[in-house]
């Protein structure tokens, strides 16, 4: 890599507050503890917390404990402001669906899910009192009010983005920097214009035309699980890379035991979309709660986001606590063959010598 090439990005990595090119991804739901993104910031990278399913004061207490824990810097990712769910037609086929897999685990019978309104509002103030150096969104674009918010109390604000259109919108809504998510990422799509089960654009095809079309840094996301697919990300135009399913198998990982053995034993054979447990297209591993919920002749079954996560959260709870990986919503990435299980140090620091040495290998030393 030139020499002023990798001037620039330490440039750009300085100013959006990163030490490196690792960035821990948020991973709502518990998987990313404050001693894990404690973790990866003391050995280099930078952790994100996903706060779309904390309150106010549950993002207020993780915020502490992470600075109890490292001085170093952190973000803390929320969903985008999102419209009240369309009622559904089929509510009672949704129930019914699955009632038996609730029955199995000794749970009382499902009941229709309600809809207390979005949480962002709510959220918002307890972000920008956490003491986070960044802020992520993802589902659509920041408000206005919050990146103006953030902006001056020196906050970096970032959007994730599955098309060049999404980047172009976030650039347009002030950003400083652009996850640019391809279709081989775990979890959730972050998609917001379009039909987001249709914008599946790799990362190696994602990465580079965003580049192109703004001019805020790109952080590339999807199925990099090693310092080749970091180099990778780089020799495209990213800044940094954005990583979930290599740190979910962590010892500091809040992921259950089921879902980290389940990701330890999958090939990229099992890897799917599925609405079946939140209602948006996520990406895990194939198990018979998706077989069975997801019936492409009556879609209307699956309940729109985020009623269906509602309805489910009993059961993956129940399942969690169980060891009943059939019934968990199981992210992960299609890189999920090169998952390992160590402390994050030691990921963090394989990350950075692999990178480094892809590098080299490159340039031929």
């Amino acid at each position: 890599m030139p020499a002023h090439t990798t001037i620039l990005n330490r440039t750009i990595l300085e100013r959006l507050g990163l030490r490196s090119p690792v960035i821990q991804a948020p991973m709502a739901g518990g998987g990313d503890t404050a001693t894990l993104v404690a973790a990866v910031n003391e050995a280099g990278g930078f952790g994100f917390v996903g706060a779309a399913y904390l309150t106010p004061a549950q993002i207020a207490e993780r915020a502490r404990d992470i600075r109890s824990r490292t001085a170093l810097p952190f973000g803390v990712n929320l969903f985008a402001p999102q419209p009240d769910p369309a009622p559904s037609p089929l509510l009672d086929e949704a129930l019914a669906r699955v009632a038996p897999f609730f029955a199995e685990l000794g749970l009382p019978a499902p009941i229709a899910p309600a809809h207390a309104g979005d949480p962002f509002a709510g959220q918002w103030p307890a972000v920008l009192d956490s003491g986070a150096a960044a802020f992520s969104v993802t589902f659509g674009l920041p408000p206005a009010d919050t990146v103006q918010a953030a902006k001056a109390r020196g906050i970096r604000v970032m959007g994730t983005a599955t098309t060049v259109a999404e980047a172009v919108a976030l650039e347009q809504a002030g950003v400083d920097a652009v996850i640019a998510q391809g279709s081989e990422a775990g979890g959730h799509r972050g998609s917001f214009l379009g039909d987001p089960a249709a914008n599946l654009i790799g990362t190696m095809a994602l990465v580079p035309q965003v580049v192109d079309a703004v001019r805020v840094p790109v952080i590339a996301s999807g199925g990099i699980m090693d310092g080749r697919g970091i180099a990778a990300a780089l020799a495209l135009g990213a800044v940094a890379v954005q990583l979930g399913t290599v740190f979910l198998t962590c010892d500091e990982a809040g992921a259950s035991e089921a879902h980290k053995q389940a990701i330890l034993a999958a090939g990229e054979d099992q890897i799917r979309l599925t609405h079946a447990f939140s209602g948006r297209p996520a990406r895990g591993i194939l198990n018979r709660f998706m077989e069975s919920v997801e019936d492409p002749d009556k879609p209307g079954a699956v309940l729109p986001f985020p009623l269906q996560n509602a309805l489910t959260r009993p059961l993956r709870t129940a399942a969690a606590q169980q060891g009943r990986a059939e019934f968990l919503s199981l992210w992960a990435g299609q890189g999920v063959r090169l998952a390992r299980r160590r402390p994050a140090a030691e990921v963090v620091a394989e990350l950075l010598e692999g990178t480094g040495s892809a590098i080299r290998r490159l340039a031929g030393g």
